[in-house]
């Protein structure tokens, strides 16, 4: 009885006993290693595994989308085909500019000499004054007329479209300046302060107009 317990307490012993790390063989760390280890030898082992690094799939698709948005073509301005007719209008709204300011000081001196204050005007003085002043009007009823119509048929061309609409705003600023020169002219020869009246708005309106003249020649030329 005694020599069976002896024999068996030997045989535990025996079993309890720790295997060298070595002789211990992981499955897990053989398919491991035999599916994902690098080939260099100089790979980190951990309590018998072999570890491997490889790339976060989650930071791909940042790097795919900013590749994907640098080679996209750029979109093409659309060009703007223009007709005939339009460079026909283009040439009488520049012969217009060209007239403008060569009527508008016959126009001035004519106005001063009409309501000056030292000296009596002459006959053909007022007839000229109102003959210019026609001529004007027929010249702004034309350069409106084109400059709009252009500026319609230009209205996709995206080139210099603050220059144009600056010149167009004042073009049509000056055009109702004028209309309201030609409504008070009957003041201007019963007192002073219509003539006045009537003087300052026409200079207004000659100003606001030479302004967008001059700003279309200077940037787009003659």
């Amino acid at each position: 009885m005694v020599c069976g317990t002896l024999i068996l307490a030997a045989l535990l012993a025996t079993s309890a006993r720790p295997a060298p790390l070595d002789t211990i063989q992981d499955p897990r760390a053989t398919e491991i290693e035999a599916t994902s280890a690098p080939t260099d030898s100089s790979a980190p082992v951990v309590q018998g595994y072999r570890v491997s690094f490889t790339m976060d799939a989650r930071l791909l698709p940042s790097v795919i989308s900013l590749t994907e948005s640098d080679t996209q073509p750029r979109r093409r301005p659309r060009a703007v085909q223009y007709s005939d007719w339009y460079y026909r209008r283009l040439q009488i709204h520049r012969y217009g500019s060209w007239l403008e300011l060569p009527v508008f000081a016959g126009e001035y001196w004519l106005g001063n000499k009409l309501i000056s204050k030292t000296e009596t005007p002459a006959s053909w003085v007022k007839p000229s004054h109102v003959t210019v002043a026609t001529v004007l009007g027929g010249l702004f009823t034309v350069n409106t007329v084109t400059g709009v119509w252009n500026l319609w048929d230009s209205r996709h061309d995206t080139e210099d479209r603050a220059l144009v609409w600056t010149h167009s705003a004042l073009m049509l600023a000056a055009d109702a300046g004028f209309a309201i020169t030609g409504l008070i002219a009957e003041d201007a020869g019963h007192n002073d302060s219509g003539a006045d009246r009537h003087r300052n708005v026409a200079l207004g309106s000659i100003g606001v107009a030479t302004v967008g003249t001059v700003l279309m020649w200077v940037k787009r030329g003659f």
